[in-house]
């Protein structure tokens, strides 16, 4: 135990005599999450609480253009600025170019007049004893609601605020049309009674139809969030940035750590320290549980960052779930397998610059195909199988399971195995490695 401490403190004090170094290891995780977070709160916001501006062009005026303003006006998920019918589609596009708004929506002058047109056409044919061969109008000769998106807007987003007009205008439409067809009934009904023998009946006496009953649904799409025991709760940017990046941040030390084990090689320090009643065992365990401390605390200046750092900048406060043993499990486990990889990497690299080069851009591999940048489930298929072999993937599902899904310790266990195996192998292969080439050197 004495030579395992004396290990631990001499690699602690490396770490501590390099301020930069040091300061790099703490302050770019950390930057990272504050970045990624704020950005994310923004995304956020734009897909599904508030944030898209949508310029609003009602050249028409009436009915029509009214209703539709006021259908997209209570939704939360758009900004409406509405603009003068005089604007033309000219200055909107120039508006949206120039990035003021992500949409435009342009109601035409004649929308309510046309729209009443077609529907009374379409009754007219429908009641025609001809059996309505001209039921339906030219689709070309159908009145247009323009809808102009900046070329920046993702699909996603364009999808969600055309999809939002199709139904509010189909809404309308069902109106219109239950209203014309409530009114032709009654015209039909009238006509008929009065072809019956006997008295004329009065004006009016077949009942009309309320026309309300055209908009009124049949079916709801209720959209809930999956949850265990009936807890229900959305993730917020904090709780998917800083286990992801907290993650990232603890999976870069395998760039300081391989890099110590070749300069140690490269200067003799390996060779003195060999010569030394220590096995090569404890030393590298020295070293693991070393950097797996720095990793530790890293951790902790990130949630804590989440916790009362982040909510100053406008973004949720970071809440963790209840299973805080669980989450010591996964990070400690995380850590080791980014340890492990370190041992691994500096037993096999032969320069420093190898081992910095071929790390960082493998870490960086490893969290873009493990949900870090992009989330597993927009990626295309073959990535998808791919990502589940990915160490920081088995780290990120565990954190967001226990931070987002009141997940345990039963339910993280595969991910924690998964991490345990990867540094037993990363590490054996280390050590062999690490052995075989001082056998040799001697």
């Amino acid at each position: 135990m004495v030579k395992l401490g004396a290990t631990i403190a001499k690699e602690l004090l490396l770490l501590f005599r390099d301020r930069a170094g040091l300061l790099v290891l703490f302050l770019m995780p950390a930057a990272l999450v504050v970045v990624m977070a704020l950005v994310q709160e923004n995304v956020l916001k734009t897909t599904g609480e508030a944030g898209i501006r949508v310029l609003f062009i009602d050249k028409d005026g009436e009915a029509v253009g009214r209703a539709i303003h006021a259908q997209l006006d209570r939704s939360d998920a758009v900004q409406l600025v509405s603009a003068s019918g005089a604007m033309d589609d000219e200055s909107a596009q120039n508006s949206l170019a120039d990035g003021e708004y992500q949409f435009s929506i342009v109601v035409p002058q004649g929308l309510t007049a046309s729209l009443k047109e077609r529907v009374s056409g379409q009754i007219a044919h429908a009641f025609a004893q001809d059996g309505g061969g001209r039921a339906e109008n030219d689709a070309a000769s159908s009145p247009r609601l323009t809808v102009y998106f900046d070329p920046l807007v993702q699909g996603a987003f364009r999808a969600a605020v055309v999809n939002a007009l199709r139904e509010i205008v189909l809404a309308l439409e069902m109106e219109m049309k239950a209203r014309a067809f409530s009114e032709a009934v009654s015209r039909q009904a009238d006509r008929l009674l009065g072809q019956m023998p006997g008295p004329e009946p009065p004006a009016g006496a077949f009942p009309r139809i309320d026309p309300s009953w055209g908009r009124q649904r049949l079916l709801e799409v209720q959209a809930r969030q999956a949850s265990r025991g009936g807890f229900e709760r959305l993730p917020s940017s904090v709780q998917q940035n800083v286990p992801a990046w907290a993650l990232f941040g603890i999976f870069f030390i395998v760039v300081p750590m391989g890099g110590s084990l070749i300069r140690e090689r490269q200067e003799g320090t390996l060779k003195r320290l060999m010569s030394l009643p220590i096995s090569h065992a404890v030393l590298l365990l020295g070293k693991v549980l070393a950097y797996v401390l720095v990793c530790l605390c890293q951790f902790g200046i990130i949630v804590l960052m989440g916790i009362y750092v982040l909510p100053l900048l406008g973004t949720p406060v970071l809440e963790m779930g209840s299973a805080y043993g669980a989450i010591l499990l996964v990070v400690a486990s995380a850590a080791l397998a980014a340890t492990g990889y370190g041992i691994l990497l500096g037993a096999v690299a032969r320069t420093y610059e190898q081992a910095s080069m071929f790390g960082a851009v493998s870490v960086v591999i490893a969290a873009a195909l493990g949900g870090i940048m992009i989330p597993v489930y927009a990626m295309p298929e073959v990535m998808r199988e791919i990502s589940r072999f990915s160490p920081l993937a088995w780290g990120l599902n565990a954190l967001t399971d226990l931070f987002v899904r009141e997940g345990n310790l039963g339910s993280v266990l595969p991910e924690i195995s998964y991490l345990l195996l990867f540094f037993a192998a990363a590490t054996a292969v280390g050590w062999w490695r690490f052995v075989h080439r001082e056998q040799r050197d001697l």
